[in-house]
């Protein structure tokens, strides 16, 4: 009885120090992310994927910038090439809603060269 209380309590512990590693490293990750496409880095953004052995299109709506996804955090911080970068990384119908492209002209990025290459991407 006292090896099962053992093995049981073990395991717990095992388990939440293996998800709490997980949370940080996927929390890193996302910082990362964020990081290099307001500083216009397509380079390190790919190499950072890369290594992580990550799809964009499989953490991008896990990735929150400022309050924003991605492509408006790329359309913010003025970032044309990492912004492309994303913006063809990502799946046509992530884009067309054409929901980035109403939030930039609201916000006051209606002039950003992201909003073509978002356009041309997404069909509309």
């Amino acid at each position: 009885m006292k090896l099962s209380t053992v093995l049981v309590s073990a395991s717990l512990c095992l388990a939440s120090v293996t998800f709490s590693h997980q949370a940080k490293a996927n929390d890193q990750l996302a910082l990362s992310l964020c990081e290099y496409v307001a500083a216009n880095d397509k380079g390190r953004l790919r190499d950072t994927l890369k290594d992580a052995k990550v799809k964009l299109r499989a953490v991008y709506d896990a990735v929150v910038c400022n309050g924003n996804n991605l492509v408006r955090h790329a359309i913010a911080s003025n970032a044309t090439d990492a912004g492309e970068f994303v913006v063809k990384n990502l799946p046509k119908s992530a884009l067309e809603d054409g929901a980035d492209i109403a939030w930039a002209e609201g916000n006051g990025h209606g002039g950003s060269a992201l909003i073509a290459i978002i356009k041309e991407r997404a069909g509309l």
